[in-house]
């Protein structure tokens, strides 16, 4: 390692990561007004809204295919039955 280079006393991301700091949630920083929690607050409740329908189009599908599978297993299972 370089000698003119000490990292005493510093982090893994103050050594390793040069971008900026993330903004915390629910931090007291005013300086933006507001405007960077609101706007993802608007961004979480659409992610929410698609997850929702994604989920509930899901759903559908399942109940909609386990219903097949089974009126398929059953009648698979009444022709067995009936040719005894």
């Amino acid at each position: 390692m370089n000698g003119n280079y000490n990292s005493y006393g510093t982090s893994w991301a103050d050594q390793w990561d040069d971008g900026p700091d993330p903004i915390m949630v629910g931090s007291n920083n005013k300086s933006n007004g507001g405007g960077a929690t609101t706007k993802y607050k608007e961004k979480l409740g659409e992610g929410l809204g698609k997850t929702k329908t994604v989920a509930s189009s899901g759903i559908k599908k399942l109940k909609d295919g386990t219903s097949v599978g089974i009126h398929w297993i059953k009648t698979k299972y009444s022709k067995a039955t009936q040719k005894h």
